[in-house]
Formats: structure tokens, sequence, C-alpha cells
């Protein structure tokens, strides 16, 4: 597994998924709001599909299901508290026809190949174990001109650079000091 042992034990998080959300919700939600805008700037076609990676309680998947009406979003966690969580608030809102939550390792991800138009993953990366397995995953459900995304801290992204997928790094601003230490590593599908 890439991702289980670190996030499972996760400040011991992972399966109080309420809590986490609360814990955490002042620190990431400019970064949730600047992936949002990223991705409404994508020039995706309608009827896009778009993947969250380590999804943690949702919110990323369901601000883009409420920003782009037109795409189909789906997120992944190995937290089933994380993944109940978030098909609770997708419930909620609304938005449980458009937006699917599964419990998956992203380093064995349920997909066909080419599946999704843009991948995204915020501040998960660190957490896997083995991150090139987990970014050749995530490469393989690419579809041909598709973008990935990962979004974490700047000194972690280099643990996803891997040999002969060729990837690039950029800071990342959303206002706060702390995202100041935020990168985004960019892949792109020929």
């Amino acid at each position: 597994m890439v991702f289980m042992n670190a996030h499972e034990r996760m400040f011991g998080l992972a399966g109080h998924a309420r809590l986490y959300h609360g814990l955490v919700r002042s620190f990431f939600t400019p970064m949730y709001r600047r992936i949002v805008a990223d991705v409404e700037g994508a020039g995706l076609p309608p009827g896009a599909r778009i993947l969250d990676a380590g999804t943690g309680p949702g919110r990323v998947p369901l601000a883009l299901a409420e920003a782009l009406p037109r795409a189909r979003v789906d997120g992944v966690d190995l937290s089933t508290a994380m993944i109940e969580e978030a098909r609770r608030g997708a419930a909620a809102r609304g938005l449980a026809d458009r937006v699917t939550f599964t419990v998956a390792d992203v380093g064995a991800l349920p997909f066909m190949d080419a599946t999704f138009d843009l991948i995204v993953s915020s501040m998960s990366l660190h957490h896997w174990t083995e991150p090139a397995a987990g970014v050749r995953e995530l490469r393989r459900v690419l579809r041909p001109g598709g973008r990935m995304w990962i979004y974490d801290a700047r000194i972690a992204l280099r643990r996803g650079e891997v040999p002969g997928i060729p990837s690039r790094r950029e800071p990342v601003r959303t206002g706060r000091l702390p995202f100041r230490l935020v990168g985004r590593l960019v892949f792109q599908v020929p």
C-alpha cells in the first residue's frame, strides 16, 4: 500500500473526519479555494472527469462540483471514516449524483486507464509511503492531454518526482503566510 500507514495514523484523526476537518479548516481553506480557482481556469470541456486523490472529508471535490456543474468529480481516500464524511457532505449539498467518493489506495486505483482529464491532490503526498508508485498509478488513470497537480509542502514535492515522468515544481500563492511553504507538482500527459 502506498498510502496507508502514515495516513491512517495521522495524529489519530483519520478515523475522526469531522474533528480533523474542524481542526484544519482555517489552515486549508485558502488552499482549497486556490485549487478550485486553478481548476476553474483550466479550460476543461463539459463532461470532464476530475479526481481528487487523498480527498479526506471531500471538501475539494464538493467545491469543484459546485464551481463546475458540468464536470464529474471523484474523490478517493484510504480512510473509511473520511469517505463516509465526504458522502454525507455530498448528500447534504445535493451533489451525490455528480460526486463519487471511494475508499481506495492511491497506489491501486479502481479506475480504468485514461479515465480522468485532471487529477488534483492536496496535502496528501507527504503521507504516501511510496510516492513514485502513487504518481505512476495516478498517471495511468490520466487521459492523453490530461494534467495532474499535486499540492503539498514544497519540500515534500521532491518525493513525487519520478524518473522518466516529466514534471515541474511551482510555488502556490494564496495570500496567507503559511502557504508560502506550499507548492504544486505539475504533470502533463502528451
